[in-house]
């Protein structure tokens, strides 16, 4: 998982102006591996939470690699009687065009080499550049692509990795669902992704808070570097100061280069994009991460509605910050 965490502020806000508080509905639980919190306004006021431990499992079994009956487990072993469903194409749909924009530095088919450096769904292995180099020739998302209802590789070896969009995606299927169900406010996160529509329970814009960027700070540990308002619209965050192992005093993290095959070094440490879908927001907050500070503030302006706050190491050790010119109409607070 490549995730960092934005700090839920929403429950902080729930007791301010009590008089003006509508009913809200708190769900809180476990999916692919992390947590979720959704909070919402239902006519009513009906529980969802069975409803939605049932779209997220039915999601697992779709997109996550940890599986091995998923899809995407037995796409990636040439299961020639799988058959690929709506939720499949739109994710692989999605990360085709993220890998179009950002010059092919998103490749969802670097499952091979995540794997080997143990951030995938197996176990971490001696790593050399021969293996590497062999372990190339199998990634590069135009070796994939979708014919009716199967996905066709150049070569059977190629294997694809949705750990760095799914999660986003899995957010948004939440929030289509709640929209079916009449909700007109709430706010779904699941492992620091979030989507909001409406007010929340003071009758304000929903708030989030972005982690300041500390390596390896744990829940209880973290500080918030700004305060996001966010209304109608969705919210991702990609950092690599959190997840990332040590070998022989070399830091190796989980942001990794698809044409090079070896983890990103770079000055940027952590990339919040906002979005109209958590999807988008999620897998181009990723690619930031891979083509760094200058390339990733070029990619996100020539996108119409897309917004971006990068936090990046200076020379002296100190945190810089840079906004769009959207995202800095939204931001309430800088710690």
């Amino acid at each position: 998982m490549k995730r960092i965490y934005l700090l839920f502020i929403p429950f902080l806000m729930l007791f301010q102006n009590c008089s003006e508080q509508k009913e809200y509905i708190t769900l809180i639980g476990e999916t692919q591996g992390t947590t979720y919190s959704i909070i919402y306004q239902q006519p009513d006021m009906k529980d969802f939470k069975v409803e939605i431990d049932s779209i997220l499992k039915e999601f697992d079994m779709t997109a996550s690699s940890w599986i091995e009956e998923s899809i995407i487990s037995r796409v990636n072993k040439n299961d020639s009687t799988v058959v690929i469903n709506q939720h499949f194409k739109e994710i692989f749909a999605k990360s085709m065009e993220i890998s179009e924009a950002s010059d092919g530095m998103f490749d969802i088919t670097i499952a091979p080499i995540i794997d080997v450096f143990g951030f995938g769904a197996t176990e971490k292995t001696a790593v050399d550049s021969a293996m590497i180099d062999s372990l190339l020739d199998f990634v590069g998302y135009k070796k994939i692509r979708i014919v009716g209802d199967k996905v066709v590789k150049d070569n059977p070896s190629v294997q694809i990795d949705y750990a760095a969009i799914a999660q986003g995606f899995s957010v948004d299927v939440i929030c289509d669902f709640l929209a079916e169900q009449d909700c007109e406010n709430y706010l779904v996160e699941i492992g620091g992704e979030v989507r909001t529509a409406g007010k929340n329970p003071s009758n304000k814009d929903w708030s989030v808070g972005v982690d300041k960027p500390i390596e390896q700070s744990e829940t209880l540990d973290r500080e918030i570097q700004a305060i996001i308002k966010l209304s109608d619209k969705a919210l991702a965050t990609s950092g690599n100061y959190r997840k990332f192992y040590e070998e022989n005093g070399i830091k190796f993290s989980h942001t990794f280069n698809p044409k090079t095959g070896y983890p990103v070094r770079s000055k940027l440490l952590s990339a919040t994009i906002l979005a109209d879908d958590c999807m988008s927001a999620d897998g181009y907050a990723t690619a930031c991460m891979v083509v760094g500070l200058e390339k990733a503030i070029k990619l996100i302006e020539s996108i119409d509605g897309m917004e971006a706050y990068f936090i990046y190491a200076q020379d002296d050790g100190s945190y810089g910050e840079y906004f769009t010119k959207g995202m800095k109409d939204l931001i309430l607070e800088v710690k």
